[in-house]
């Protein structure tokens, strides 16, 4: 099978492109000095620019300025809501986190370590087929442990197979029960609807790299009023739940892209929409035993497959070499591939979670691109289904 000299670009989940206008707003920062936390002129500037930032996320995502504390990614975000959250109502004897089986490692990894290091206890709240969290079983296991559950974490929507999760209902449960709930909306942010009001979450955490602005920002998104036990200590930016001093250019390239992001969500979606449809029809229309995973309520830009007989890493690579870059979405350790736990939570098998590959188009995404997919999927799934029965 020829090497091919065209590339396609189709790992948007894991990060995408900085658009213009962000790299712009950063590019006119990072030659200007200046603390945000100073007092003179030149802080006072960079505070300025950091205060417009913050009120146009905000904007964005349908909170207040302060609610909105600057982190340096949303692994940082989540990690601050899980550990801030569980130390700050230790004391009044609760330590469960509620939070589903699905999440990213940056909820399950802080969860996994509290368990371990801080005694606390997993509620997992299980999900179907479609990885979608079973609402009337989760009412009654949150129910019947809320006196000890210092917080739910449930994701908006997950990275791997797209689905959308119920977050609004699940924060009714958490409500009635007077319960903090935090949502991973990393996925979500600028792709679809998105208001921290209407959730009526507690805490929401977001990254500006998924958006196309700059690597190393992301957010807490924080309702008024309550206190976190900081993860880190130092200056006491951030409301003093998050110290360390402000980057100023990141920041701006936050706002910039989340600005676009918002403006251009709806003609986005549906393009992005139309791409993804584009895809899985050319890809069943090329390859037998093809099942493509997720639920009807998922995200645009997100297909992911699961190609019977031929190992996902193998798919990976093959595709890699004909120029299209995707995920097998799973994970590896000390040299060993791993089924994703996503669709071992799903009741997918090992070997079926193995076959399973993700593809995910963003903005900058081209018919093009999906055009080389389709062209080249048959031989590769064929040769690595032949690689399979050696």
């Amino acid at each position: 099978m020829a090497t091919n000299s065209a590339t396609a670009y189709l790992d948007n989940a894991a990060t995408t492109a900085m658009v213009p206008e962000a790299v712009l707003a950063m590019s006119e920062q990072l030659g200007i000095v200046g603390n945000a936390s100073s007092l003179h002129a030149a802080g006072r500037s960079a505070r300025k620019v950091v205060e417009e930032s913050r009120e146009a996320i905000a904007e964005a995502v349908g909170a207040s300025p302060s609610e909105v504390i600057f982190t340096a990614s949303g692994t940082e975000a989540n990690n601050l809501a899980l550990k801030g959250f569980y130390w700050h109502r230790l004391e009044e004897g609760r330590n469960v986190i509620a939070s589903s089986p699905i999440e990213h490692h940056a909820i399950l990894d802080p969860l996994e370590w509290l368990v371990e290091h801080e005694n606390a206890k997993w509620l997992e709240l299980d999900v179907n087929q479609d990885g979608q969290v079973k609402l009337l079983e989760a009412k009654n296991k949150i129910e019947a442990a809320a006196g000890s559950i210092s917080l739910i974490s449930v994701m908006h929507s997950n990275n791997e197979v797209g689905s959308v999760q119920s977050v609004s209902e699940i924060a009714a449960i958490a409500a009635e029960l007077n319960l903090p709930i935090h949502t991973d909306a990393v996925q979500s942010f600028g792709k679809i609807p998105l208001s921290f009001k209407d959730l009526n979450v507690t805490a929401m955490s977001l990254s500006a790299h998924k958006i196309g602005g700059p690597l190393g920002i992301g957010a807490l998104v924080l309702k008024k009023g309550l206190d976190l036990t900081p993860v880190l200590h130092g200056g006491g930016q951030e409301r003093d739940l998050r110290s360390g001093t402000l980057d100023t250019p990141a920041i701006a390239g936050f706002a910039a892209a989340a600005t676009l992001a918002i403006a251009e969500l709806s003609a986005r979606a549906a393009r992005v929409s139309k791409l993804r449809d584009r895809l899985i029809s050319g890809v069943i229309a090329k390859v037998e035993n093809v099942s493509v995973n997720g639920a009807t309520d998922h995200l645009p830009g997100i297909a992911h497959f699961t190609f019977e007989g031929a190992e996902g890493d193998a798919l990976l690579l093959l595709l890699d070499a004909q120029g299209v870059q995707c995920s097998t979405g799973s994970a590896c350790s000390a040299g060993v591939p791993r089924p994703s736990h996503v669709l071992l939570a799903m009741g997918m098998n090992d070997k079926r979670a193995k076959s399973s590959l993700r593809f995910s188009i963003g903005p900058s995404t081209t018919e093009a691109d999906i055009d080389l997919v389709i062209s080249v999927i048959a031989p590769v799934v064929e040769r690595a289904r032949a690689a399979g029965l050696v």
